[in-house]
This record gives structure tokens, sequence and C-alpha cells, in this order.
């Protein structure tokens, strides 16, 4: 069921305002813009998945030509040798066995790499600096909004209740703000519940009655779709969904997750913006190679998004998916066969107008003179030139002062033109 705190607004009172006569505050909006577009059309649609806990760039996409890296590393070094261990990508990087489903749509240039980036923050906590990523202001504590609810504000044209959908118990950081937002559990309890100033636990019925009795007809214009929305989604038989393309999802919090997610874009809800998540990525101890914890998390990611990407089938066109995790991890590995919080890490971008195929990025000669305080990698590639960019060409937007406040670098070239 979607969860209380589903709609939010500055993290902390409705999402959904109630308006003049009990009617969201999003259809009076709408009214007054004069905007009616019918059931929805095929929009672009971005999926972020936020790998929770700090993966380990330098297991994930190892620089295994590097003599620094291998003594570093004595028990968790692998190589692309003829056992097939890594996946040699360039002949510097190697890509880790757990994201073998990954070759091939890096072999055909859908599925890109930023390697060392990350937050120009320096903490090593996970609250901050995922609080940090979330919002999009790395040395702003204070911000009350994310960078993709911002984003939703920025595309210029009223949308679904469903327009940014998280496939979470509750509502992410990310998603925080002014603009309509929804966190979902779980499709096939669907129960759509709206918190109002005035009105509490309201059922779409319940709201569908409200605008029945308005005299305001082009309130009641501007509501329709969103209930033909709503109607849609519970009259579905979401239990029984067949995916698409042969499609295998794992039966795992994140394969769920963008199980439904593809539920949601095949149906049509006017969803644009989709967010998930995957844990277990902070690896202290016992992180083993081919085999172990971290193996598992990659193996769960990439045939998840495998998975999710042969499901669309048509809808890729329309679609990119962007990982993101707060921080990497020490090039050194620990005493307990694991590895301890650090600075630069690395994301994985997929979708048919991403320049694939390539590692994108700078990563220096691992050596002490060129690490981030004598052991860690460095950040040669701030987030928010990545998550701009993305967002930018993706879903059309051009205010980035706006999408990520005091911050003016540039983009890295990762998408095509």
């Amino acid at each position: 069921m979607i969860s209380r705190r589903a709609f939010l607004k500055s993290g902390g009172l409705a999402m959904l305002s109630i308006g003049v006569g009990g009617v969201p505050a999003f259809a009076i909006r709408a009214a007054h813009a004069g905007k009616h577009t019918g059931l929805y059309k095929k929009n672009k649609i971005l999926v972020c998945i936020f790998q929770r806990g700090a993966m380990d760039g330098l297991m994930a996409v190892p620089p295994f030509t590097d003599n620094y890296f291998k003594t570093a590393r004595p028990n968790l070094f692998m190589n692309a040798d003829s056992k097939g261990s890594l996946m040699d990508l360039d002949g510097r990087f190697g890509l880790h066995p757990g994201f073998k489903s990954f070759a091939s749509l890096f072999q055909s240039k859908q599925l890109a790499i930023v390697h060392g980036m990350g937050s120009p923050n320096t903490t090593r906590s996970h609250f901050d600096a995922q609080d940090y990523m979330e919002s999009g202001t790395p040395f702003n504590k204070g911000t009350t909004s994310g960078w993709l609810n911002r984003a939703v504000g920025l595309m210029g044209h009223e949308g679904s209740p469903f327009r940014a959908v998280s496939l979470t118990t509750s509502l992410p950081r990310s998603l925080y703000g002014d603009n309509p937002s929804i966190a979902i559990s779980n499709l096939a309890d669907f129960g759509l519940q709206l918190r109002g100033a005035k009105t509490a636990n309201l059922t779409a019925q319940t709201f569908e009655e409200l605008y029945d009795q308005t005299s305001d007809e082009l309130l009641k214009e501007a509501g329709k779709e969103s209930f033909e929305a709503i109607k849609l989604l519970k009259q579905s038989d979401i239990k029984n969904y067949k995916p698409d393309g042969n499609a295998n999802y794992p039966n795992s919090p994140l394969g769920r997750a963008l199980k439904q997610i593809a539920q949601l874009i095949k149906m049509d809800v006017g969803m644009e913006v989709a967010f998930a998540e995957s844990g277990g990525w902070d690896t202290h101890f016992n992180q083993g190679t081919d085999k172990g914890i971290f193996a598992r998390n990659a193996e769960d990611l990439s045939n998840s998004i495998v998975a999710f990407w042969n499901d669309l089938g048509a809808w890729q066109d329309n679609v990119t998916v962007m990982t993101m995790t707060e921080f990497g991890r020490t090039v050194k590995q620990n005493g307990t066969g694991g590895t301890d919080h650090g600075r630069a890490s690395c994301l994985f971008v997929l979708g048919n107008d991403v320049k694939g195929g390539q590692v994108h990025g700078q990563v220096k000669t691992l050596a002490i003179e060129n690490l981030a305080d004598g052991r860690d990698l460095e950040v040669t590639t701030d987030f928010r030139s990545i998550f701009s960019e993305v967002a930018d060409r993706h879903l059309q937007l051009n205010d980035d002062k706006i999408l990520f406040p005091d911050w003016q670098g540039n983009p890295i070239g990762i998408m095509k033109s």
C-alpha cells in the first residue's frame, strides 16, 4: 500500500495539498493553466536507483592493470585473465563478474560507466552523504527539497499524480519538495490515501465524490485524467503481470520494485520520474571476490536492471536508468577482508541516448600522492555534473541553477546530443 508519508511537502506536510472546496491543489493549478492533455502520452522517464551503503567502485570496475592496486588488495584483487574473473572493458578497467549481465549492454553501447564520481563534501557519514546527494546541495544541510523533486518542477507541464513515483516504503529524500510525488511499497495492495490540512486518510473514491459534488466544471475536467489513472491502476491485474522479453526479475526488493516500475510505465499512467533502492553495499568485512556479499549485491543489481530493460521492449527509447551511491571505499583492504568508507566510486547509466560502451571520467594512477587523504580514490567528477546532464538531456530541462543551486560545473559528455 501507499505509505502514510506518501504525499509529502517539504518533508512533512501534505504533498497533495487541499485547495479550494476540498479539491487537490494540483487540480486547481491544472484548471487555471487551462491544460488537459487526455490520458497520457509516452513521456520520457528517468529511473534512479540509489545503492545505499556506499558501493566499492574499485571492485565494481577495477583498474586491474594498476600495480599499486594489486598490492593494496592482496585478498580482494581480481584479474582479467584467461579464467575470465573480470570482463576486460578497455584494457585498463574490468567489470566485476557479479555484473556480467551488464556485459551485452556495454558492448551494444547502451550502458555507460562514470568512474571517479562522488561528492565534493568529504564527509564519511552515510546519512550526511546520502542527504547531500539526494538534496543536490552537498554543502547545505538546510535544503528542504530533493533534486528529483526540483526536476519535476522544471518540466514545464502539468502531470499525472503518478508523475514521480518511488517504489519504497517511504518517500526518499530525493523526492521531498513542493511538487507532487508518491511512495508505493506494493502495487498489488494499492489503496490511494491522501493526507491534507483539512482531510486525512481519504480514499480515491472519496475524492472522486468530492469532484462530483463541486460545481466548478473546469476543476472536474482537470481532475478527470488523474482519476482515470488511479482507476486504471486499481483495476489492473497486478499480481498476474507477465513481463515481456523473457525478463526474469530477481525475487528481491530491487527486482520487485523495478518490475512494478515497468508495469507503471506500460500502463501509461503518466510516470516521468521513478525511484528505487538497493541496499547492503557497506562492505566493511568479508567483502569477497567473485563470491560473497559484494558479488551477491552486484548480481541482484545487474540482473534486476537487465530484466527491467528487457521487459520494457518498445519503451526503451523513452527510458534512461541511472544508479548512484553516496561514496566509495578505501583503496586498501582492511584487516577483516573488507573496505572502509572512502571518497569516489562509480555509477552506471543505461539508455538509448547514452554514449555507452565507455568508462567516462578520470581515474589517476593509484599511488599515495594521487589519493585523497593518502588512502582514497579522488573525486574527479562531481555527481551534479552527471545528474544534471542526464536529467537535462533526457527530461529536456534547462535550468541547472534551480536543479542544483550553487553549482557551476559542466556536463561530462555522457549523453548523445
